[in-house]
């Protein structure tokens, strides 16, 4: 079963590279997400037995961060059906394909418990969305494309370097050299402090630029920008997450070898600066996607300092892979819409966009109340529990600096949401084929409804898996 998770995209792929058809790749790409879905869902009800040698096993944290990516997949496919209509001028097949290539990369991330080959499908999943980023094939998406390939490649290379520290601290203390995650565990307690701190150093650095945290953002507001909507739903609710696992199973091994204070407050530090970088370039933003780039800065830091914060914080660390995730996927597909209708995505040029697009300027405006931690949706739920967990270990300075960040934040996106939402459709504006359809508000949607139950309601077995997922990061008092 772990084999089909890893190859159904890989002959989806194949297919939709030998359709002819423009029109029917989308449908295509579509089908093949059910299916991925489908086998996702039948995975976490009858967990597979770990593979032998340990190489890949689903773990509770694993699941989470597959099915918040099968999810956010499924979604972005059904809707590259209305959105890929409107944009029959170029070619579809190597957006299609890529997006398969990458879903099987993303699903060898979640199920590998070898952290070489989460280095290579994290490499995969970087190389892999360079193509849809250069989808409008202009100067800018070009130079988006190769910050973006540059400075994450370099970022993957730092943590590849973590990975050869870690590897030979094992030979220092003479165990049997092993990137298996259950190994080094077992073994965490002989490795050299020194080489292992070396590491942890690589690692971060290395995966938090993959996330990014801030200072190692910069690629993120013009890949973002420049990307098509589900593209860019696609890296900010789905790449990141990939990357936040990957931080996590360094967190695993940093329980086992004692030395999480170290780990933990890296992250703390870096988490906060995050928050506070978004904070101040979010402030008066002109470009909306720009804006939706640095609002992922944001949560990759919350995220950051929840792992830092510990106790509590893990439940609402995890939960908020969830409800980012999902919320940014309506965030980033309504304003795919909102670009299409007014072939812009500068605020001096986009405004009235609840009178032009009623749907989709409602769903972009729901998504910023949500995404601001607003009730009753999923993301107060998670950063509510990682403000208390601050206060309840008495981190006062934490929860003092992370209030006030979420504060600047909605001012800063509220100037920039509120008037491209209301008021009047600017007399010279664009006059553009694009009209909402079921295909291009179904979607986001549907996301919308799933981001508000899980803000009332968390049902049983997701709170189990949450549950399960927070045991096993628990750090031994």
């Amino acid at each position: 079963m772990f084999a089909a998770l890893i190859i159904l995209p890989l002959i989806g792929s194949a297919v939709t590279w030998l359709i002819p058809f423009d029109r029917m790749r989308p449908k295509i790409l579509s089908l093949f997400a059910f299916a991925h879905f489908g086998l996702t869902i039948r995975m976490l009800i009858v967990t597979p037995p770990e593979s032998p040698g340990g190489w890949f096993h689903l773990d509770a944290l694993g699941k989470i961060v597959l099915l918040s990516t099968s999810v956010l997949f499924l979604t972005c496919a059904v809707y590259s059906i209305g959105y890929l209509y409107y944009r029959r001028e170029r070619s579809n097949r190597m957006l299609c394909v890529w997006l398969l290539v990458c879903l099987s990369a993303a699903s060898m991330v979640t199920i590998t418990h070898h952290l070489g080959l989460m280095w290579v499908a994290l490499e995969t999943t970087t190389i892999a969305m360079a193509p849809l980023i250069y989808f409008n094939r202009n100067a800018r998406s070009i130079e988006a494309t190769w910050k973006y390939l540059l400075i994450c490649s370099v970022g993957v290379a730092l943590a590849l370097i973590g990975l050869y520290f870690l590897a030979y601290a094992t030979i220092v203390a003479r165990v049997e050299p092993s990137l298996l995650l259950d190994d080094l565990i077992r073994d965490a307690g002989k490795l050299s402090s020194g080489w292992v701190h070396a590491a942890f150093v690589f690692l971060l650095v290395g995966f938090g630029t993959k996330m990014g945290l801030a200072p190692l953002h910069t690629w993120k507001p013009d890949a973002y920008g420049e990307a098509p909507g589900l593209v860019g739903a696609l890296l900010a609710g789905g790449l990141v997450n990939l990357a936040f696992l990957a931080l996590v199973r360094v967190y695993q091994v940093c329980i086992a070898t004692k030395e999480i204070a170290f780990f933990q407050n890296a992250l703390v530090v870096m988490g906060l600066v995050s928050m506070v970088f978004a904070a101040i370039f979010m402030a008066r933003q002109t470009d909306f996607k720009r804006m939706l780039a640095y609002s992922s800065v944001e949560h990759v830091g919350i995220m950051a300092v929840a792992l830092g914060l510990g106790g509590t914080a893990i439940f609402g660390a995890l939960f908020h892979v969830l409800a980012n995730g999902l919320t940014k996927g309506v965030l980033f597909l309504s304003s795919g819409n909102i670009h299409r209708s007014y072939n812009s995505k500068n605020t001096d040029h986009v405004r009235g966009a609840l009178r032009r697009l009623p749907w989709s300027g409602g769903l972009f405006m729901a998504g910023f109340i949500a995404i601001t931690g607003s009730p009753p949706f999923a993301p107060f739920i998670s950063e509510f529990t990682i403000i208390s967990s601050a206060f309840i270990q008495g981190r006062m300075l934490v929860g003092a600096i992370f209030l006030i960040a979420l504060t600047f934040i909605f001012i800063g996106m509220a100037l920039t949401v509120l008037p491209m939402l209301m008021g009047d459709v600017p007399p010279e504006s664009e006059t553009t084929s694009y009209r909402d359809t079921f295909g291009t508000v179904g979607p986001p949607l549907a996301l919308l409804l799933v981001v508000f139950l899980l803000g009332v309601w968390i049902p049983g077995p997701l709170m189990t898996l949450l549950r399960d997922g927070s045991a096993l990061l628990e750090v031994p008092r």
